[in-house]
């Protein structure tokens, strides 16, 4: 990554619990930070706009969030991290067209067609693309097979992408467990006990930390890890590697 001039990060679901502190830990680090959310917050670089309309970058409202982050970044990016994601939990049966299409447009479509449209200024900075993928995407369970179909897709694009970009732009990728954002303490308000087996099944004994994975992100982004490409690193407390057997 070039050392010229400032360092720009464009972070991409800001208002959310990973995303709030992703941009904290970016700006800690010496970066000015361009965000984009389709909730408002009260920041200087924050452009509201939904990635659930970015299934091309010719739709109007694709078009419009590009352009509005291409002048808050003023061609000086450095790097995207694509945090942005939409969940929905149903049964196969019940999954609906717009369910899928949303799902795949927010996350997987948006990390690619931004990552498209800025791919000028980041190859002129040496830059670094990073995905915030999940464990599911190759661990999952029953009702999670929108989500987790686009977070295996997304993980594919990253080491494809790292392959196709050679040395001009890193590509990388992390994949967290369950992390304690306020939309997951939320889930369990009123059931301390499913919580506590929640944290229990993670062999490190607890969840992770929103601050955890943007720590990490900001090293993976950072010059501090200049070979580091076509990673998808785990960062689940070693729940990937535990066996849930009945006994």
């Amino acid at each position: 990554m070039s050392t010229q001039g400032e360092r720009v990060a464009l972070i991409t679901g800001a208002a959310g619990g990973i995303g709030r502190a992703l941009v904290a830990t970016f700006e800690a680090q010496g970066w000015r930070v361009v965000s984009t959310d389709r909730v408002a917050l009260e920041r200087a670089g924050h452009v509201v706009g939904s990635l659930a309309n970015l299934s091309s970058p010719e739709t109007a409202g694709g078009a419009a969030l590009i352009a509005a982050l291409r002048a808050e970044t003023r061609g000086e990016l450095s790097a995207i991290v694509h945090n942005a994601a939409f969940q929905v939990v149903k049964p196969t049966a019940e999954l609906s067209a717009d369910d899928w299409q949303t799902t795949l447009n927010v996350n997987l479509m948006a990390p690619f067609w931004l990552t498209q449209a800025f791919l000028p200024e980041l190859k002129a900075r040496h830059g670094s693309v990073l995905a915030i993928s999940s464990i599911h995407e190759r661990l999952t369970k029953p009702g999670f097979v929108a989500y987790a179909t686009s977070k295996s897709a997304l993980s594919g694009m990253v080491r494809a992408m790292a392959v196709d970009l050679g040395g001009q732009v890193r590509v990388n990728a992390i994949c967290p467990a369950a992390i304690g954002t306020p939309m997951l303490k939320a889930g369990f308000d009123g059931q301390p006990q499913a919580f506590a087996q929640l944290e229990a099944h993670h062999p490190i004994g607890r969840i992770g930390t929103p601050e955890e994975v943007a720590e990490l992100a900001a090293f993976v982004c950072s010059d501090r890890s200049p070979f580091m490409t076509g990673a998808c690193l785990d960062l689940s407390g070693g729940i990937s590697g535990r066996l849930h057997d009945p006994v």
